[in-house]
């Protein structure tokens, strides 16, 4: 630790006032009303009375929010209001600056440290008087401004740096869209409409009795809608039925286009390069040699196909689709299997190059991440 630098209790350097009453006329700040790793106050200024009691706080202090799911949510308020009972005010004691006090709690290894405190079972909660007995370095005041200075500098940086990222793994994503949807909708000449029943052998899929375990084994894939990767490859490891369990199953030969058909991801499409099974919720449309898979999984994933699959489900709780719906779903089909591979291949490359901009990108804001967690580290060991 640097010269100057000394080791105190956190509650040696500042307070948290536990009076609670029933405040009216004040803004009211609760854990939703602030951003997490931001500090930033998301709530309405207006005065809100609540009718249970709460603490009250002014510009002076700093809210902490104590429940396990919110640790990293701390906000300087500048101005006077109440908060919920689940949100500790904390006044700094003179020589400790508030947004030094600030980046303290948002470094990953206080998070860690409070985190290790909470107790409960249905909503855990920080020990606050645990929090209070921590350690807590403490600079010269001077010393305080100056690491916040550089810190709010670099997190602007980092701010505006990661937001870029964000938008441009968005427009990746939206580039792939709008081609796919210009394909589709300025269709070229001798296009004609049919039914999927039309152009291939649809089914859905069966669960073999789960009771009896010799059903299930290695011989094929037993595919589930969470085995649907996000580029329409299945997961083919996951779980497998024995050559006894295929006979109470429907086979999905190689070549076949996958749906889920229900529940919360229906519409989720897939595609398979060797024989599977499915579950249920799984319907399967195997093409005619008139037709390619990779063609119809790319349509499967347009906009009008997606509106159509969940038009047909009904509006209950649980959307489904049922194989007689489904198999009537309307495809655009060109004239020639040629061109539906040419169209595929272009999407397949587009994908592809879609793909690695956003694991740039993700690459990117993993980085970003690591550079905000190291320079918090370099903050509080007298580094930076």
């Amino acid at each position: 630790m640097n010269r100057g630098w000394q080791t105190k209790k956190l509650g040696d350097v500042c307070l948290i006032d536990k009076r609670q009453g029933v405040y009216k006329g004040l803004p009211y700040v609760g854990l939703e009303n602030i951003e997490s790793h931001t500090a930033r106050f998301i709530g309405s200024a207006e005065p809100l009375g609540v009718k249970s009691s709460t603490f009250k706080f002014s510009p002076d202090h700093l809210l902490y929010g104590r429940l396990r799911p919110y640790l990293n949510k701390v906000m300087l308020p500048d101005f006077t209001g109440h908060c919920s009972t689940e949100i500790f005010p904390l006044k700094p004691r003179p020589g400790l600056s508030r947004e030094f006090l600030q980046y303290w709690f948002l470094r990953e290894a206080t998070v860690e440290q409070i985190d290790a405190t909470c107790t409960g079972a249905r909503m855990p909660r920080a020990n606050m008087n645990a929090v209070l007995d921590f350690n807590f370095p403490l600079p010269p005041l001077p010393e305080q401004y100056r690491i916040v200075t550089i810190l709010d500098e670099a997190f602007e940086g980092i701010a505006i740096a990661k937001a870029n990222a964000e938008k441009n793994l968005q427009n990746a994503r939206a580039l792939f869209e709008s081609h796919l949807q210009s394909v589709f909708t300025q269709r070229g000449k001798g296009w004609v409409e049919k039914r999927l029943e039309e152009i291939g052998k649809t089914q859905t899929g069966s669960t073999p009795k789960t009771s009896d375990q010799t059903n299930y084994g290695d011989f094929i894939s037993f595919v589930k809608p969470a085995d649907f990767n996000a580029d329409g490859s299945l997961d083919y490891e996951k779980e497998g039925l024995s050559k006894k369990g295929l006979a109470y199953a429907r086979v999905v030969p190689a070549g076949s286009v996958l749906m889920v058909c229900i529940g919360a991801t229906i519409g989720k499409c897939g595609y398979c390069d060797q024989d599977v099974t499915t579950n249920q919720q799984i319907n399967a449309l195997a093409p005619s040699g008139g037709s390619s898979n990779r063609f119809l999984y790319y349509q499967m994933l347009t906009e009008s196909f997606q509106r159509g699959v969940i038009h047909r489900s009904g509006q209950a709780t649980l959307p489904i689709i049922n194989k007689s719906k489904w198999s009537a779903l309307p495809v655009w089909i060109p004239p020639t299997l040629a061109e539906q591979k040419r169209i595929a291949a272009k999407f397949d490359a587009l994908v592809e190059e879609t793909q690695r901009l956003a694991a740039h990108y993700r690459r990117k804001l993993v980085a970003l991440k690591a550079l905000k967690k190291s320079l918090l580290h370099q903050a509080f060991t007298g580094e930076l």
